[in-house]
């Protein structure tokens, strides 16, 4: 109603909104001209009624009586030109609307119907086929991004771009897998998720089985099924209507994913994508606050409150993260994994374990969990890196830093694995990983280093990593070397070289600590 008293050819009628507010806001499906007072029962809903009103009862009653008729039929509003039977509306019409909810306005100038009647339907008829080429284009570009293999999350960005409006990816647990959301929504909107989300779903069936539409405040809610299976559904938060209309859109995004889980088969692409995306996310620092990370987090299925975090990284072997998330169920408990952090060498992932309050993650724990979750066959070559256990997202952030911290090493282990790195038997690593970036410790590793960097880099040398075996095995040259893969005698040049570039006794206790530390630094920052 409102987009048809902007029009010019009414606005030429000097129009007079009697009875307004909500009312305005329903839908014209047609214009309909007619003087008859018993016009409702030609009428099927949608209809704005346009009237010099020459044929209306006269009686008061009467004209109640009309307008309930025009209301229980579903009229859009009522229209009446003023001058050629009514000077002014009858108050009982004025008031009868009201009640009603029914829009009223008047013109005060006379025009033709006939051009009226042509303004509002090619408005209807353009808006419909702009609907018609917007649904088109929405279809092309979902249908698109099925047939190149697009994944779940990039769909779910493409619909948020798309509705100009955050979207959710949740399980039938009602487990955030992917979400489009400005962060600084994240705290507000995924702090207890689950429930909102429940109680957002009764409200949409409560909708549906009363018929009613949604409101503009109301959660849009998508299943995403085919064949009879359904894997979630798509939650689209309020936003900007669409021309192709925002279920429509929503419904091509659910089509969209439902077909890549049919691609998929039995494996479960949602989750090791949405989790990966969370810790990648985490590691790179993709996120406002402490509070909406842990949000975010909580949403996704990993419990934080009473719980016990620790950081972890396998190297060496790749981890499926189905066989990560069974591991972790069997110790009562949840895990993300991720990709492999810059500077540490793939195969590898990271991953944030959140085990119950006071649970045990001790040596023999960590390698069950090692062995379930890589193949036996690479579980030899597998290494894991492990935070200390943490009790908040702040310090399990720490814990996941400390973990690639160690897994960025560059010492190799023989023998029969999975080997552990543990950061509570390394203690620099955590100073380090706790100063990462602070200038002067930044500083002190240029410094300490810039002799062995440029080496290395001019003459694609080994220096750094000589180095850092002979740190790693004081007092014991012969482990250092064949932890190099180098001859002793090879190794013993190398060493010299050194010495020399850096002006250095690597024989001092306080100089080996000094480059320790230098190198940490530098292997923390990913180089």
């Amino acid at each position: 109603m409102r987009e048809v008293i902007a029009l010019e050819a009414v606005a030429n009628g000097v129009p007079e909104v009697l009875v307004g507010d909500e009312s305005l806001d329903a839908r014209v499906r047609w214009l309909h001209v007619s003087d008859s007072a018993g016009v409702a029962r030609l009428l099927d809903g949608g209809e704005l009624l346009l009237s010099t009103g020459s044929s209306w009862p006269a009686e008061p009653a009467d004209l109640r009586r009309f307008i309930d008729e025009l209301a229980d039929a579903g009229a859009s509003g009522l229209v009446l030109e003023l001058g050629t039977h009514y000077r002014y509306v009858p108050a009982v019409v004025v008031e009868a609307a009201r009640e009603r909810g029914l829009a009223l306005v008047v013109l005060h100038r006379e025009v033709k119907f006939v051009t009226l009647t042509e303004a509002v339907h090619n408005r209807i008829i353009r808006g419909q086929t702009d609907a018609l080429r917007a649904r088109d284009e929405v279809r092309e570009r979902f249908t698109a991004l099925v047939l190149r293999g697009s994944p779940a999350d990039f769909i779910v960005h493409q619909l948020a771009q798309t509705l100009g409006a955050p979207v959710v990816l949740e399980n039938l647990a009602y487990e955030v897998v992917a979400a489009e959301v400005p962060l600084a929504m994240e705290e507000e909107l995924f702090t207890e998720w689950e429930l909102r989300s429940r109680s957002a779903h009764r409200r949409a069936e409560y909708r549906r089985e009363r018929g009613t539409a949604a409101g503009s405040e109301d959660w849009l809610i998508v299943p995403v099924e085919a064949r009879g299976i359904r894997w979630g559904n798509l939650v689209a938060l309020p936003g900007p209507e669409h021309p192709a209309g925002r279920t429509a859109v929503l419904e091509q995004g659910a089509i969209a994913l439902a077909v890549g889980r049919l691609a998929d088969g039995e494996a479960d692409e949602w989750a090791r994508i949405g989790r990966r995306r969370l810790v990648d996310g985490l590691l790179a620092g993709r996120f406002a606050g402490i509070g909406g990370a842990g949000a975010r987090l909580e949403a996704a299925g990993l419990p934080l409150r009473d719980a016990r975090l620790f950081g972890m990284v396998v190297s060496g072997a790749t981890v499926a993260s189905e066989r990560a998330d069974a591991a972790a169920r069997a110790l009562r408990g949840r895990v993300l994994a991720g990709s492999a952090p810059d500077g540490v060498a793939a195969p590898a992932s990271a991953m944030l374990l959140s085990l119950p309050a006071g649970a045990v993650f001790d040596d023999d724990a960590v390698r069950a969990f090692a062995r379930a979750v890589v193949d036996p066959a690479d579980i030899d070559r597998a290494t894991v890196s492990i935070g200390r256990g943490a009790d908040g997202l702040d310090s399990a952030l720490a814990s996941l830093h400390e973990a690639v911290d160690l897994a960025r090493g560059r010492r190799r282990r023989a023998g029969r694995g999975p080997h552990l790195r543990r950061a509570e038997n390394r203690p620099l690593v955590p100073l380090v990983t706790a100063l990462r970036d602070d200038h002067r410790v930044l500083e002190h590793g240029e410094r300490m280093l810039a002799p062995l960097i440029a080496h290395d880099l001019s003459r694609s040398g080994d220096l750094l990593d000589v180095l850092e075996a002979m740190l790693s095995h004081p007092g014991n040259r012969t482990a250092a070397a064949s932890a190099s893969h180098l001859s002793r005698s090879v190794f013993y040049q190398r060493i010299a070289l050194i010495e020399e570039l850096l002006g250095l006794d690597l024989d001092d206790g306080e100089t080996q600590t000094a480059l320790h530390l230098a190198l940490l630094v530098r292997r923390s920052a990913g180089r």
